[in-house]
């Protein structure tokens, strides 16, 4: 029986990202990975990221969450989760900022000039190749050597990688359908490069300010947003010179802005959709979907 069951969860998404929060404040207890993939497969639970949001750790800090993919791994970051949580607090305060507190660190949040609209401080960048991490080392992670297809006529190559509170691969791309990305998105999320895997993006550069992305996303698959991918191929588009450092980040769900300030830290702002509450019940954690 799921400790979990007579729980408060609200679902809501980011971009078409599905995001489902789970209350456990005032509580000990914590969603199992049994209990993130029983939850993903029912259609009023369904998502992309669970948010499990705790009582605070940190001083100043408004809660800690622990995030987990549809398949019950757990992450340190999640962007669009990050703001979904942050306008489901602050509504529920009356504040308009907020610090929340993550295993990747503290995140400043605060509400956007438009409603339901919020701005993520996503902290700041990693480039070092331990760091992403890589299995073996590349003095310039602006571009390392991994392709698909034909050695001497490959379909992608040469991506750029970072870390933004969990591991990309953006490959840079002059027409997103070039790959499969729901078929190539597997084998290249767990190439033997990536020690603990990898979310892969083709990212089409169509301005100096703009950018249009696809993402797989390490743990939940092809996915309508993902807030961290449209941080990394922002900071990798600017730092590979192919844009600005205030870019639109347009994802099959919608548009990102990002901006990449000059004391190196990311801020990232969009909206957020509410779409529906109530309780975790027993049958909720059947095999039934």
């Amino acid at each position: 029986m799921s400790a979990l069951i007579d729980r408060p969860f609200l679902k809501m998404n980011g971009l078409g990202n599905e995001i489902l929060i789970v209350d456990l404040r005032g509580t000990q207890t914590r969603v199992t990975p049994d209990d993130a993939r029983a939850l993903a497969r029912r259609s009023e639970t369904f998502f992309d990221q669970l948010m499990a949001v705790h009582d605070a750790k940190a001083p100043g800090t408004a809660a800690f969450m622990r995030i987990l993919n549809s398949d019950g791994s757990e992450v340190s970051a999640c962007g669009n989760g990050t703001r979904c949580v942050a306008a489901w607090l602050m509504r529920e305060s009356g504040a308009r900022e907020l610090m929340l507190e993550t295993a990747a660190g503290l995140l400043a949040c605060s509400a956007g000039e438009e409603p339901d609209q919020v701005t993520v401080d996503m902290g700041t960048p990693k480039f070092g190749w331990a760091d992403i991490p890589l299995e073996e080392e590349f003095a310039d992670t602006r571009a390392i050597e991994l392709q698909l297809g034909p050695i001497d006529a490959p379909l992608i190559h040469s991506p750029s990688v970072v870390n933004v509170g969990n591991p990309h691969a953006i490959f840079w791309v002059d027409d997103l359908a070039v790959v499969d990305l729901r078929r190539a998105g597997p084998m290249l999320e767990n190439h033997p490069i990536f020690p603990e895997r990898a979310n892969i993006s083709l990212a089409k550069v169509t301005s100096k300010e703009a950018i249009t992305l696809k993402v797989w996303e390490r743990g939940a698959g092809l996915t309508l947003a993902c807030g961290t991918a449209a941080c990394a191929a922002a900071v990798s588009a600017a730092r590979t010179r192919r844009t600005g450092r205030d870019v639109v980040v347009t994802l099959p769900g919608g548009p990102l802005r990002i901006v990449w300030r000059d004391d190196d830290h990311i801020l990232m702002t969009g909206p957020v959709a509410w779409e529906n509450e109530g309780r975790l019940g027993a049958e909720m954690f059947s095999d039934a979907a």
